[in-house]
């Protein structure tokens, strides 16, 4: 949709745009950046960003624009990405929360869970969170803070009286990883997996623990992206 409006806008395709990320569908995004490459003519950025944003489709909101320099790649300059996944337990949730939080239906010990999380924290072999890999994979992984607190960000009158919230931030992610984490720790809860297969999931990759399920994707929101260096 933004390459449709950017068309619209600039009266032509001569262009080229970089997103910071991809998500899975139904993944939500607060705030990304996306980098825009013009095969000619510059901008004139107080004109172009609020013809663009009028055309934007209503759940797109552009907030800001500036000139970047030729040494500047969207991908490849170091950045983190800060995601959430909210969620609840023990009740159905009204149908309008659905495409932001997920219910599972089973309680969950919250306490175990927040204890859990902290085991994902600092530089892992993910092998055992991320999706289908092969041989050649990069699954070694950097993650920064994971945390699992109240949910306060995100509030709506139809959201139920107390949910939850897995906050990750770190460099980059694998596919699927921090679902299969949610999930994961959702077992953990539930009982059905212990601390220790955690533990020795993160510790020991090459005792593989099967994926026999993912958390769903209506959960996840990718809340930020910062960039660790100036551009």
């Amino acid at each position: 949709m933004v390459d449709r409006t950017l068309a619209y806008v600039l009266g032509h395709k001569k262009f080229k745009t970089l997103a910071a990320g991809r998500t899975d569908a139904k993944v939500s995004v607060n705030e990304t950046f996306i980098e825009l490459f013009l095969d000619e003519g510059n901008l004139i950025l107080d004109e172009f960003m609020p013809l663009f944003n009028q055309n934007l489709p209503p759940d797109i909101n552009a907030l800001d624009i500036e000139e970047t320099t030729s040494k500047f790649n969207i991908i490849q300059h170091a950045k983190e990405k800060e995601y959430v996944y909210i969620f609840t337990f023990g009740e159905k949730i009204h149908p309008f929360a659905a495409p932001y939080m997920v219910a599972f239906p089973d309680a969950l010990d919250i306490s175990l869970m927040q204890k859990a999380a902290k085991l994902f924290e600092g530089t892992h072999d993910f092998r055992n969170y991320t999706y289908k890999p092969t041989n050649t994979t990069n699954t070694i992984g950097t993650i920064t803070t994971c945390e699992l607190i109240e949910n306060t960000l995100y509030q709506a009158n139809f959201f139920p009286a107390k949910s939850y919230m897995l906050r990750v931030v770190g460099e980059g992610f694998k596919r699927n990883q921090i679902r299969i984490m949610m999930a994961r720790l959702m077992e953990l809860g539930k009982g059905e997996l212990d601390f220790e297969t955690i533990e020795t999931s993160i510790s020991c990759p090459e005792k593989l623990l099967p994926i026999i399920y993912i958390a769903p994707a209506s959960g996840l929101i990718l809340q930020s992206v910062n960039f660790k260096e100036n551009y």
